[in-house]
């Protein structure tokens, strides 16, 4: 099997754009979408997205997450408070922050799996994808909290 996956983190919002998020913030965006800069009516995409961004082959989740927080973590002061308006300004039961990930299984441009045994003595059996599985530590719970950030998990097969 072969995988490919990535890690972000962003603001979403309909009414502010990604420079003024940024302006905000005082951290600069990997990537930005614009509201409907592909399409007017009906808009898409739907909003203007600030995004920091991981992906880096060969890390695991638990890595790309750990990057991720790692540069957007020094502003969650600021991104918490701006999350919080965003929010009361959409007026929905959803956040316009998240923490995303997204796997793609059986990707033909994904990685394959390592076969190779790391120790001596250790057999790595098949179907044991080094990129599978992973974990929320506790600092990226509070992460998540501080920057009033939603998880949300994507998996494509």
């Amino acid at each position: 099997m072969r995988v490919r996956q990535y890690v972000y983190f962003a603001l979403k919002t309909e009414t502010r754009k990604a420079t003024e998020i940024t302006a905000r913030i005082g951290l600069e965006p990997d990537e930005t979408t614009v509201r409907g800069s592909r399409t007017a009516e009906p808009p898409r995409p739907v909003a203007h997205a600030w995004k920091i961004v991981c992906r880096e082959p060969g890390l695991t989740i638990d890595e790309m997450i750990a990057h991720v927080v790692d540069r957007v973590e020094p502003f969650s002061q600021a991104v918490g408070q701006l999350a919080e308006e965003l929010n009361q300004d959409q007026g929905d039961d959803g956040s316009c922050a998240v923490l995303q990930v997204v796997r793609y299984l059986d990707d033909e441009d994904g990685e394959e799996e390592d076969l190779c045994s790391p120790q001596q003595g250790f057999e790595k059996i098949a179907g044991q994808h080094q990129l599978l599985g992973w974990h929320l530590d506790r600092r990226v719970l509070q992460f998540l909290i501080s920057t009033r950030a939603e998880l949300d998990v994507d998996e494509y097969g």
